[in-house]
């Protein structure tokens, strides 16, 4: 009876996040079409639509605005900053899916963009949409002071580029077939994937006009999540469904990918992340009832399925 109790009370909890998942989701969404509509028209709106709106978990909005209830930050003064991680992220997915990157032809469950509308259409389209970000920011109706949104746009720039986003990958795709130490492979995916999480927490902080040691201290603690979602997404490769992950799924071995678990091997490296979630779950225990719902949404990372 106390076993099922358990399982029912843990298929809740995952049924409620999940639900929160697609109604952040769904509100970004609203977002990216109304900003979109109020741009002047090019035949690049159509892909760059096609690789941002209804598609993949947009898990970083709700990390975004998680976060913003630590603080009691406004949803309203976060939304756009949703929205531009959205459009970076998904610039980063339109380009590592290139047959001269990652090569893949399956994204959040239907053709990649390159695949739908040629490659110099979704290289094109991933740039854009890197330059939305800036602008949905910039925006004059998004009620933020100028000094808050240039620090907002300095961090996401450094985020994304040669030094976050970009580099990362660069890493990535350098690292393949080639035997690297722990320590090089955690710096390319906290680059890669970590870097973009440490934005969210860091812009949240900005908004909250915290200290820099505050700041700091999100920002790591972001790169950390980064690096949890890094190894769900290695489990999902190696063990998960294409129809559930979306996207192809059994390729970093076939590649030679760099990762922890390729490295560690299964057990070491579901323990490694099992530790890790430990430590950011500690590192918000200051926050109290506060950073409920981001506590359940870094519990969510390690155990999802898709």
């Amino acid at each position: 009876m106390i076993y099922l109790k358990r399982n029912l009370k843990k298929f809740l909890k995952k049924r409620m996040i999940k639900k929160r998942l697609l109604n952040n989701a769904k509100k970004i969404d609203r977002l990216l079409i109304n900003f979109l509509k109020r741009q002047n028209q090019s035949l690049l709106i159509t892909p760059m639509k096609y690789g941002v709106i209804a598609g993949g978990k947009k898990i970083r909005s709700t990390i975004i605005l998680d976060t913003g209830k630590i603080f009691n930050v406004q949803e309203k003064k976060l939304i756009n900053i949703c929205a531009a991680v959205e459009c970076v992220h998904s610039y980063s997915l339109i380009h590592d899916d290139l047959p001269c990157m990652d090569n893949d032809t399956i994204r959040r469950g239907k053709p990649a963009t390159h695949i739908k509308f040629g490659e110099a259409s979704a290289v094109l389209a991933g740039s854009s949409l890197l330059t939305l970000a800036f602008e949905i920011i910039a925006d004059k109706s998004f009620s933020l002071n100028s000094k808050i949104k240039n620090e907002i746009i300095r961090s996401l720039a450094s985020c994304s580029g040669h030094t976050g986003i970009a580099g990362g990958q660069e890493l990535d795709l350098k690292f393949e077939n080639k035997k690297k130490k722990i320590n090089q492979v955690i710096d390319m995916q906290k680059k890669k994937t970590g870097k973009l999480f440490n934005f969210c927490l860091y812009a949240v902080g900005v908004v909250a006009n915290k200290d820099k040691k505050e700041k700091n201290f999100l920002g790591n603690l972001g790169e950390e999540i980064g690096l949890l979602f890094q190894l769900a997404d290695d489990f999902l490769d190696n063990k998960g469904s294409k129809k559930l992950v979306g996207k192809s799924v059994k390729k970093d071995n076939k590649k030679g990918k760099s990762t922890l678990l390729n490295l560690m091997g299964e057990k070491k490296a579901y323990l490694y992340a099992n530790n890790l979630k430990k430590k950011i779950l500690r590192k918000l225990e200051k926050h109290g009832k506060k950073a409920k719902e981001l506590t359940r949404t870094i519990k969510f990372i390690l155990e999802r399925k898709f």
